[in-house]
C-alpha cells in the first residue's frame, strides 16, 4: 500500500513537472479572446461575447503577443478604439493558457485601482475560465485584492508608475504598461519606471513587453520614442474608386458645416463629411470606409527582426467614435489650444505641437490702431482687472464685442500703497464710476470690476471691495494649474484687520492658467473680427504694457502632474498687464448679458433701429439687493447694462 501511495506521489510530481514544461496551447490572443471573452456592461457599450470582426485592426496586434518571435510591442492609439481591451485580452489569455506573473503598470496607483475595478474583476467575474482560475476574494489577506490578482502559475500585480518597490521588487515575465505618456519621469529618486520595469524581465528567456498610450506632446512622447524602434505599422483602408491602400488620415477628410450663431455665441452643426482618396481624388463615405478591406503596413519592418512590432491608429476607423463626433469636436476647439490639443491626441491620432506662433512686442506695437473716441464701434460691454501690489494699482479696462473680439480701452497706474483712501478714491473715479463715451456721446459704464486681492494687503482689498459692493467691485483670487476652471461661482470669505473679524466678502476664485491660454489664443488671431485684439495707438499701450502682456508662456516641464506651466520669458520682470487683462476678461465671463439686446439698445438709442418698450439691462445674480440710483438721474445717453 505504501509502494501504492509513493508511486502516486512520483506520478503527480511528474505530472506537475511535463505540465510546467509543456508548450503552450496554439491559441492566439485573438482566438482566445473569440473563444473566452465576454465584455462586461461597467466597462463596454456592447457586452456580451467579443467578436473579432468589430475591431479587425485588433486581431493583428492581439496576435503579435502571441508570437514567439516578438518581445516588444507598442500601441499608438487615439481613444474609442479598444486599447484598452486589447490590454484585457492579453492579460485574459496569458492567465488561461501560458501563465506567468504580470505586471501591470498604469500612471497613478488610483488609475491602477480604478482599472481593476472597472475593468479587471468585471472581466475575471464574466468569463468562466478566468472565473475558475483566479483565487476568490474572500479576505484582505487573500490571492485576490484590488492590486493583486493570484492564479495558478503567476501573480497579476498592478501598480502606478512612481511605485519604485513595486517596480523593482522581483523577477517579472509579463510587463503592460498602459498610458506611458503619462507616467511619471521617475520612479521616486530610482529613474526611469519602464526601464526598472524591463530589468525585472531579464531572466525570462520568453518575457513579454507591451506599451500602450495616446499620444501628447511631439518631443515630449515616450510611446512615440518607442514606436520609431519598431516595425511603425499603420492601418491603411482600400479606396473603392482606384484600389489603393491609404491610411484614414484627418488631412483628407472633408466636411460642410453650419455655423449657429445665438447671443453672439457659435454654435455647428456638421452636415456631411467624406474622405477624400489622396490618389484617386474620389470620395467616399464613413460607412464605405470602414467597411473597406485593410491591413497593417509597416514602415520599418526589419525591426521585426528584433522582436519589437509597434502600432499606431486613429478614431478613423472605429465604429465608436463618428466621423461627425470628430469634425465636430474639432470646430468646438478652434481657437483654444489645449481643447484642440485633446482633440489631436484622442481623435485624429495625432502629436500635438505648440508652435507658440504670437507676435512679439513690436508686431504688437505696429498693428495698434487710431480709436475715434474713447470707445469705438462695436463695444457693447465694459469691465476692468486691478492687479495689487505694495506701492501702486494697475488697472485696465476693456471693451467687449460680439464673438470675442475685445478692445484695450485704457491701462493705468495708481501710485499708492493699496490701505491708502487716496487710491481707492482715484479707482473710484478712474475706474469703478467711470463712464466712457462713444463718438456719438452715448456712454457705457464699467460694468463689473475684478481686483486681486493676493500680497500683503489681502484684509484691506476685502475691506474695500465690500464697501463697493453696490458698484460691482468683487475681490478675486488667482490659482495656477491647467486642471482649475478659468472662473466659478463667488464664495464669501472674511474680512479680519488686526485680527478683529470685520464682516464677510463676496470673492470670486480665478483659474489664471485658463485665462492666461485665452490671451494668447486671442493674440494670434489676425483679422479684425471673432476673437481679434484691438489696442488703441496711445502712450499707454506701449512697449512697456506689450512687454508685460506678452511675458509669460506655455513651457512642458517633464516629472510634474500638470507638465504645461505658464513661465516668466527673461527679459520680462513685470507681468502686470498680462494679470490685469486676465482679470478683466474674467470679469467678463461671469457677467450674464445679451449682448445681441445691448447691440439692438445702443442702435435704438441712435437712431438706428425701431423703437422697443425698454431698453436692455445687464443683471448679475449678485449676493447684494441693487442699489437704487439718485433722483432725477438722466438714461437718455447712458446705457446702464446692470
Amino acid at each position: 500500500m505504501s509502494d501504492n501511495a509513493a508511486v502516486d506521489r512520483l506520478n503527480a510530481l511528474v505530472s506537475k513537472l511535463v505540465a510546467a514544461i509543456r508548450p503552450p496551447p496554439n491559441v492566439t490572443v485573438s482566438e482566445w479572446a473569440a473563444q473566452n471573452r465576454v465584455l462586461s456592461p461597467e466597462a463596454s457599450a456592447e457586452q456580451g461575447r467579443w467578436r473579432n470582426s468589430r475591431t479587425p485592426y485588433l486581431v493583428e496586434i492581439m496576435d503579435a503577443y502571441s508570437d514567439p518571435r516578438i518581445h516588444h510591442i507598442v500601441v499608438v492609439a487615439s481613444s474609442q478604439v479598444g486599447k484598452s481591451e486589447f490590454e484585457n485580452n492579453v492579460i485574459g489569455r496569458t492567465i488561461d493558457v501560458d501563465p506567468g506573473s504580470i505586471l501591470f503598470i498604469h500612471p497613478q496607483m488610483t488609475d491602477a485601482k480604478e482599472y481593476s475595478k472597472l475593468r479587471i474583476a468585471p472581466m475575471i467575474r464574466d468569463c468562466p475560465t478566468l472565473r475558475a482560475k483566479v483565487a476568490e476574494k474572500k479576505s484582505r489577506d487573500s490571492g485576490n485584492t484590488i492590486l493583486q490578482k493570484s492564479y495558478p502559475g503567476g501573480i497579476l500585480t498592478m501598480c502606478g508608475s512612481t511605485e519604485a518597490h513595486a517596480l523593482a521588487s522581483k523577477p517579472i515575465r509579463y510587463v503592460l504598461g498602459d498610458e506611458r505618456d503619462r507616467w511619471a519621469v521617475s520612479a521616486g529618486t530610482e529613474g526611469d519606471p519602464w526601464e526598472l520595469a524591463m530589468a525585472r524581465q531579464t531572466t525570462f528567456y520568453n518575457a513579454k513587453a507591451v506599451e500602450v498610450s495616446t499620444p501628447t506632446i511631439k518631443g515630449h512622447s515616450a510611446i512615440a520614442k518607442s514606436y520609431v524602434k519598431g516595425t511603425m505599422e499603420r492601418w491603411v483602408s482600400q479606396c473603392p474608386h482606384c484600389k489603393g491602400f491609404h491610411e484614414l488620415r484627418w488631412e483628407d477628410i472633408r466636411y460642410e458645416y453650419d455655423t449657429i450663431e445665438t447671443h453672439g455665441e457659435k454654435t455647428y452643426k456638421v452636415k456631411d463629411v467624406w474622405y477624400l482618396c489622396p490618389e484617386c481624388a474620389c470620395i467616399s463615405d464613413e460607412v464605405t470606409m470602414k467597411r473597406a478591406p485593410a491591413h497593417w503596413q509597416a514602415e520599418n519592418p526589419a525591426a521585426y527582426e528584433n522582436g519589437i512590432r509597434s502600432f499606431w491608429l486613429n478614431s478613423f476607423v472605429s465604429q465608436w467614435a463618428a466621423w461627425k463626433d470628430t469634425v465636430l469636436k474639432y470646430l468646438n476647439a478652434l481657437g483654444d489650444t489645449k481643447k484642440m490639443q485633446v482633440v489631436y491626441n484622442t481623435r485624429l491620432g495625432l502629436l500635438w505641437e505648440d508652435r507658440g506662433d504670437v507676435q512679439d512686442e513690436d508686431t504688437m506695437l505696429g498693428r495698434r490702431e487710431e480709436y475715434p473716441a474713447e470707445l469705438p464701434d462695436g463695444v457693447l460691454v465694459l469691465t476692468a482687472g486691478v492687479d495689487t501690489q505694495d506701492d501702486r494699482m494697475e488697472y485696465e479696462i476693456v471693451g467687449f464685442g460680439h464673438f470675442g473680439e475685445t478692445w484695450g480701452i485704457e491701462k493705468g497706474i495708481i501710485m499708492g500703497r493699496p490701505d491708502s483712501d487716496e487710491v481707492w478714491q482715484q479707482l473710484d473715479e478712474l475706474v469703478f464710476d467711470r463712464k466712457l463715451k462713444f463718438a456719438d456721446g452715448l456712454e457705457l459704464p464699467v460694468s463689473i470690476k475684478f481686483v486681486d486681492e493676493g500680497g500683503h494687503f489681502t484684509q484691506e482689498v476685502r475691506q474695500r471691495c465690500h464697501d463697493r459692493i453696490g458698484k460691482k467691485v468683487f475681490c478675486i483670487k488667482g490659482f495656477p494649474g491647467s486642471d482649475r476652471p478659468f472662473t466659478g461661482p463667488p464664495k464669501q470669505v472674511k474680512i479680519t484687520v488686526q485680527n478683529r473679524y470685520i464682516g464677510m466678502c463676496w470673492q470670486y476664485q480665478l483659474g489664471v492658467d485658463a485665462g492666461k491660454q485665452i490671451i494668447m489664443d486671442d493674440l494670434k488671431v489676425q483679422e479684425p473680427g471673432p476673437r481679434y485684439c484691438h489696442f488703441p495707438r496711445r502712450d499707454d499701450y506701449g512697449l512697456g504694457y506689450f512687454n508685460g502682456l506678452l511675458s509669460e508662456h506655455l513651457i512642458y516641464k517633464e516629472g510634474h502632474r500638470n507638465p504645461w506651466q505658464w513661465d516668466k520669458i527673461s527679459g520680462h520682470e513685470r507681468n502686470e498687464p498680462l494679470d490685469c487683462r486676465n482679470y478683466a476678461i474674467a470679469a467678463y465671463k461671469v457677467l450674464p448679458k445679451d449682448l445681441d439686446a445691448i447691440d439692438q439698445a445702443l442702435k435704438r438709442l441712435r437712431g438706428k433701429a425701431p423703437e422697443a418698450p425698454a431698453v436692455p439691462v445687464i443683471n448679475i445674480q449678485q449676493p447684494v439687493s441693487r442699489p437704487q440710483p439718485p433722483p432725477g438721474r438722466r438714461r437718455e445717453n447712458f446705457l446702464d447694462d446692470w
